[in-house]
């Protein structure tokens, strides 16, 4: 092992690109990249004894008490070897599958990719995902098995199965415990040796990718930036390319973890920079920035916008709070690029805004850093995916709220059944969101998984052993199966052992129906939901059944029903609340109790008729919870 010197802290000046090595840690969820972290910032000593916390680099709160990553974050490491002084901005990255976009963002921002492998449990789904992000963006791999000091450790196992994935010998395969500090020093060697330097041209006019932004109260919005080609300086003139808007560069610098101003930023380096932009639009994730005197003619490629995956209507409880979840919602896109959202209007509950999120983790994040963050109250609707609709006049309507669903149809099948007829003419067909799911388990659970697939209309694709008793199953499944609980149903069959990893696969046509809850006969749109036709039943039976505990009983009786179109598939009654007219009554002619009681009937038929069924806020939230 190459001996190390003392650690010396980062230049502020720019650096040559020679000694630069841009790199992230790659890895599946809880393998240990912030544990990783966590021991690189201790070795290279920028973080003092004293100020190290574990999860050093997990800044929100929320990561901390779930124990994930949520946000990438970018650091610059000095580290010296053989006498020559180099500079290491490192990236640790998210693992779970809902956040892969922030993993592909900062794969653009480096040469080398750590992909680090639990040595207990092995390759998992989303190693693969992640191994195959990297290999696209033409990185340099350096394979690692972390958690070496555990007794259930296989190291030798699992170095050979990560060889021969990668195409490398298990005896490239580092072995490091992030935990203990073994191995990390000759990993970061081997970073030195084996990451490329970047390849800018320090001459050309300046251009910097956004990789990542974030809104500060005071200073605006602060970018975190990766210079590719020519140099920034403090107090020059700069330009977004996509937007054409021209500010003054306040302060930029390295973060080294907390932001170290510097006069300038050079080719290769990675920073930030702060030009007081106060407008979150002006300031986009992927976005190139350029100088006004040295104008560059070509932006650099951005990155892919995400697709949302699962959509859901986000309303304040105080209808009041609606500006402040506006403007919450900027400030957090800006953070938080694969957030999309536009108004949508309910009539049972206000304004509010229709929000896409590339899957079920990523929706309670949000919601949780929106209730955190802006102090807002807020109530989720049931998430749903994106359906295409054909109608037969040759329109196609897009639906990513189940109120827009073409309604007044009495069910509906593929083109192979003839449509039926409803107020906005005829459905031809609906297409509904398929995904490609990788399932990798232990053997002993192939039958569980496939009767949990199949039961979910997955079509199986194919099965491979990875190793004797490891293998990976691949499926085609509908989106709408995966977005409730499927990964929990997946959990808990496998004790925990299996992981899954999708990517979207286009879309099929589904014999899809508009589920109803209809109370006192009118639909109340908060509860609609959109099912295969198979399942409608049972879905309305819970929610009528559900809606029954929870809406308090008013003076007449309220009917609860559930349709599909015009016809009525389940129907629970909350009964009258009884008030005693006949207390008053001490025996006597029974006439006068039969007065008294056809009075109270008539006084109960009549409010019916112009009484209104609230439902309090309370219902709506436990309604919607996501509970299957």
């Amino acid at each position: 092992m190459v001996s190390m010197s003392a650690p010396a802290r980062p230049s502020p000046a720019s650096t040559d690109q020679a000694v630069i090595r841009n790199f992230c840690i790659i890895a599946h969820i809880d393998h240990g990249k912030s544990t990783l972290a966590d021991r690189m910032l201790q070795l290279t000593g920028i973080v003092d004894a004293r100020q190290m916390r574990a999860q050093y680099l997990d800044r929100m709160d929320i990561e901390r008490e779930r124990g994930i990553t949520i946000k990438s974050q970018a650091v610059r490491l000095p580290w010296t070897k053989d006498g020559t002084h180099y500079v290491l901005n490192m990236i640790d990255t998210p693992g779970h599958v809902d956040f892969t976009y922030e993993v592909s963002r900062s794969l653009e921002a480096c040469e080398g990719a750590v992909l680090l492998v639990d040595a207990a449990q092995g390759i998992e789904a989303q190693t693969l995902a992640n191994l195959y992000l990297a290999i696209n963006a033409d990185l340099k791999i350096i394979p690692v098995l972390n958690k070496i000091d555990l007794p259930a450790a296989q190291p030798e196992r699992y170095a050979e199965e990560l060889s021969a994935i990668i195409g490398c010998d298990p005896s490239d395969v580092l072995r490091v415990s992030a935990k203990t500090g073994a191995g990390v020093e000759e990993l970061l060697n081997v970073i030195v040796d084996q990451v490329p330097a970047p390849q800018g041209d320090p001459d050309a006019p300046a251009r910097a990718l956004i990789f990542d932004s974030v809104y500060d109260t005071y200073r605006g919005v602060v970018t975190y930036v990766r210079v590719v080609d020519g140099k920034f300086t403090k107090r020059e003139r700069i330009q977004m390319m996509s937007t054409q808007s021209v500010h003054e560069t306040l302060e930029l610098g390295v973060i080294s973890p907390e932001p170290i101003p510097s006069d300038g930023l050079g080719a290769g380096e990675v920073g930030y920079v702060i030009s007081g932009v106060k407008d979150v639009r002006q300031a986009r994730v992927g976005d190139t920035i350029t100088t006004t005197s040295n104008k560059a003619k070509e932006p650099l490629a951005g990155y892919d916008h995400p697709k949302p995956m699962v959509f859901s209507g986000l309303y304040p409880v105080d209808g009041d709070e609606y500006p402040e979840l506006r403007e919450a919602l900027d400030k957090l896109q800006l953070n938080d690029a694969a957030l999309v959202y536009e108004p949508e209007t309910s009539t049972a509950l206000g304004f509010g805004f229709r929000c896409g999120f590339l899957g079920l983790l990523h929706m309670e994040i949000v919601r949780e850093r929106l209730e955190r963050e802006f102090d807002l109250s807020l109530i989720s609707t049931a998430p749903n995916v994106v359906y295409r609709i054909v109608m037969e006049s040759g329109r196609e309507i897009t639906v990513t709220n189940p109120s827009d669903f073409p309604g007044g149809i009495d069910g509906f099948s593929s083109a192979t059944s003839s449509p039926k007829e409803h107020t906005g003419g005829k459905i031809k067909e609906v297409y509904e969101p398929v995904v490609r799911a990788t399932v990798i388990s232990p053997a002993d659970y192939i039958g569980t998984i496939m009767e949990l697939c199949q039961g979910r209309r997955g079509v199986l694709r194919g099965m491979d052993y990875l190793s004797t008793d490891r293998v990976e199953i691949r499926y085609t499944m509908p989106l709408a199966e995966i977005i409730f609980d499927f990964f929990d149903q997946l959990k808990s069959r496998t004790r925990g052992y299996a992981s899954l990893d999708y990517e979207p696969d286009g879309e099929q046509a589904a014999n899809l129906v508009k589920v109803d809850i209809l109370l006192q006969g009118q639909p109340v749109d908060a509860f609609s939901q959109i099912v295969h036709s198979d399942s409608a039943r049972e879905y309305g039976l819970s929610m009528t059944a559900k809606l029954k505990e929870l809406i308090p009983r008013q003076q007449f009786e309220v009917p609860i029903q559930a349709a599909v179109g015009s016809r009525i598939i389940a129907r629970e009654n909350i009964r009258a609340l009884r008030k005693d007219v006949l207390a008053k009554c001490y025996g006597g002619d029974i006439t006068r109790k039969r007065k008294l009681l056809e009075r109270q009937k008539e006084g109960k038929k009549r409010m019916k008729n112009i009484g209104r069924v609230e439902v309090p806020q309370e219902a709506f939230v436990s309604a919607l919870r996501l509970e299957d």
